[in-house]
């Protein structure tokens, strides 16, 4: 598959079929997400690959609920979370992304560069997880240390997102996109 196709093919899924997903095709998203690029080389990301039914499903529910017509309910991306074979958590190694080797900070963004990092790994997890005929989106709205503590994930670590992957059930919606004339300046913001 093209790396434009893929970009441009890659929907988010929140229904999965309960096919399972063999361990190359993990494999794979794996390694596409290990090859990003990241600060310095650090490679801050961690992946944890969950299967357990039964901690998946108390992962799910560390999900923020969304409101609908004055009403929380479930987010969508928990159901997928319970349905999907596998759940991918993304950690990152705090003190390591924008960081001279010396501790000191490079940037004034201080110790949240590791977002771009797992940011860009994910990325390419999910746009190899599309190529290999997988489904994924990508998760933000959880209770994070909860999550850590169910996993075990130990101090010194941050987990920054998750996405369930496994075989769609659905095509996944098309989300409009603005103008790019809209979203691009030349020479100086706003012009």
């Amino acid at each position: 598959m093209d790396v434009l196709d893929a970009i441009m093919g890659r929907r988010s899924i929140r229904r999965y079929k309960s096919n399972p997903v063999d361990d190359a095709k993990i494999k794979t998203v794996l390694e596409a997400a290990h090859w990003a690029p990241s600060w310095g080389n650090k490679q801050c990301w961690r992946f944890i690959v969950v299967r357990d039914q039964e901690t998946r499903s108390k992962i799910a529910d560390t999900l923020m609920k969304i409101r609908v017509e004055n009403e929380l309910v479930e987010n969508a991306a928990a159901r997928g979370i319970r349905q999907a074979p596998v759940l991918i958590v993304v950690c990152a190694e705090k003190g390591q992304a924008g960081f001279r080797s010396d501790g000191t900070p490079v940037t004034d963004k201080g110790d949240v560069w590791y977002m771009f990092d797992v940011a860009l790994a994910v990325e390419n997890l999910a746009l190899a997880a599309h190529s290999v005929g997988l489904g994924t989106v990508i998760v933000g709205g959880f209770d994070t240390t909860r999550v850590e503590e169910i996993l075990g994930v130990p101090d010194g670590y941050r987990v920054v997102t998750m996405t369930p992957l496994g075989v769609p059930d659905h095509a996944g919606q098309v989300s409009p996109r603005k103008d790019l004339a809209e979203v691009t300046y030349h020479e100086k913001f706003g012009r």
